[in-house]
């Protein structure tokens, strides 16, 4: 299973669509070294390299501050807003759950997580949760 294509995103949507993964990533509360180096490579990989590392490390950066600052909730308010059309919406809910679903256990904080995307995103519940099916039996 792959996600729908990212060629047509601009890059305010692609960075959208990192700070939704980095939430993802984040939704045990934390972010060693290790993990940092990973999600960049796996972002440089699904973004064709189109964001520039300084772009991204600057990003990850304000996206810390903002989450803490303002709460998850409020992020992923702006991030529906930023991601205006269904098809970046569906495209970045399938690259969370993709994050969520990698390392093959799905913790509560990241249900949670998922469910409150999806809410936020507005998608379908059984399509979102269809998704998340599909990736973890992969």
């Amino acid at each position: 299973m792959s996600p729908p294509p990212l060629q047509t995103l601009d890059e305010p949507n692609l960075e959208a669509l990192v700070e939704l993964m980095f939430l993802a990533a984040f939704a045990d509360g934390e972010f060693s070294p290790e993990e940092k180096i990973h999600f960049a490579r796996s972002v440089e990989s699904l973004t064709d390299r189109r964001i520039p590392q300084s772009t991204m490390d600057t990003l990850l950066q304000t996206v810390v501050e903002q989450l803490h600052k303002e709460g998850r909730a409020a992020r992923l308010a702006s991030l529906k807003e930023r991601l205006a059309s269904p098809q970046a919406r569906k495209v970045a809910f399938f690259l969370v759950a993709q994050v969520v679903v990698a390392d093959g256990i799905v913790r509560s904080s990241e249900r949670e997580l998922l469910l409150d995307v999806a809410a936020a995103l507005e998608l379908d519940q059984a399509e979102a949760a269809e998704i998340v099916r599909k990736l973890a039996a992969s």
